[in-house]
C-alpha cells in the first residue's frame, strides 16, 4: 500500500535517527513505502536540508548499488556554543563544592536530556575519526560513555577497579592517581578489546589525569590505540597533569583565590572541535 510523502517522511526521518551512521539502502526504504527509488531520494534530500537547518546531523547519500543514505548525529558550532553554556549555568553553583576540589554532577549526569546533549555534543568530536570502541572506567562515566557510544554506534566497554568473575580474565595495570598520588589498579576483560582497536576515551571528571592515564596505558596493554579523549567537566589542578589533549566540555575553577567559590566557564571543547 503506497505511503504519503508526509508520512514517509516522518517514518525516514525516525528510522535514520533511531540507527545513526549506519548505511542504509534506498531499496530498503522503497520496499518499505511501495514507492519509488526517485521519490525516495526527494524525501531524503528534505530531510536532508532539514538536519543542516537545524544542525542535528548530517545525513550522505552514496550512489550505486551498494549505496544508500547514512545519517551521523552532530552539533552545529551555533548549537554546540549554546549547549555548552546552558551546561556552564547548571554547573556554576558554589553549593556543587566538595572536599578536594571536585564538582558534584550526580544530579545533571542523571538527566537523560543532559546525557542525550552531552552524548552527542562529544560524538561530534569524532564524526570524522575512526572509532571502534568507547571506553570509561567504573562508575559515573559509564552513562556518558552509554550516550556517546549511541552516537557513533559503536560498543563501549567499562574498566573496573575490581575484577568481576562474570568478566572472566583480565588484563589489570597498575596506575598513580595525579590528584592523591596514590597507586591505584584498574581492570579490563580480554574479551573486551582488541589489538589494532582504535578508542575513544570519556569520563566524567578530571583533574590530574591519573584514571585517564591509567586507561591510556590499558590501551597500549591490549595493542589498541588511542582515537582521543573527552570529560565532561576539567578542574583545577595546579601540578603536571597526567595526560595531554584531553579535550573538556566545561572548566571549573575552586582555587582559594576565588574565596571558595566555584567558577565554571567552557572548556577546550569548542576550540578543538570547531576551530581547528
Amino acid at each position: 500500500m503506497k505511503v504519503r510523502r508526509s508520512n514517509r517522511l516522518v517514518d525516514m526521518t525516525h528510522y535514520l535517527m533511531e540507527h545513526p551512521r549506519q548505511l542504509v539502502s534506498l531499496k530498503f526504504f522503497g520496499e518499505r513505502f511501495d514507492s519509488a527509488k526517485s521519490s525516495i531520494s526527494e524525501d531524503l534530500s528534505i530531510i536532508r536540508k532539514t538536519f543542516a537547518d537545524h544542525g542535528i546531523g548530517r545525513l550522505e547519500t552514496l550512489p550505486g548499488a551498494s549505496g544508500g543514505a547514512r545519517y551521523t548525529p552532530m552539533y552545529s558550532k551555533e548549537n554546540a556554543e549554546q549547549l555548552i553554556a546552558q551546561l556552564v549555568d547548571a554547573v556554576a553553583d558554589d553549593s556543587r563544592l566538595l572536599p578536594g576540589g571536585y564538582v558534584y554532577l550526580s544530579d545533571l549526569l542523571g538527566r537523560p536530556d543532559i546525557l542525550r546533549s552531552v552524548g552527542q555534543l562529544i560524538a561530534t568530536q569524532y564524526v570524522d575519526t575512526d572509532v571502534d570502541v568507547v571506553m570509561t572506567v567504573e562508575t559515573k562515566g559509564i552513562p556518558i560513555a552509554q550516550s556517546v557510544a549511541m552516537y557513533l554506534n559503536r560498543p563501549f566497554v567499562i574498566v573496573r577497579n575490581s575484577s568481576h568473575i562474570t568478566e572472566g580474565s583480565t588484563v589489570s595495570v597498575n596506575y598513580v592517581s595525579g590528584s592523591s598520588q596514590r597507586i591505584k589498579k584498574m581492570e579490563l576483560s580480554r574479551r573486551t578489546l582488541s589489538a589494532g582497536a582504535h578508542v575513544v576515551v570519556v569520563d566524567d571528571f578530571m583533574k590530574g589525569g591519573g584514571t585517564l592515564n591509567g586507561m591510556c596505558s590499558l590501551i597500549k596493554e591490549f595493542g589498541a590505540h588511542l582515537a582521543g579523549m573527552t570529560v565532561f567537566a576539567e578542574g583545577q589542578f595546579d601540578g603536571q597533569r597526567l595526560v595531554e589533549n584531553c579535550t573538556s566540555l566545561i572548566k571549573v575553577n575552586t582555587a582559594a583565590e576565588n574565596g571558595s567559590k566555584l567558577v565554571a566557564k567552557p572548556g577546550s571543547y569548542m576550540t578543538t572541535v570547531f576551530d581547528d
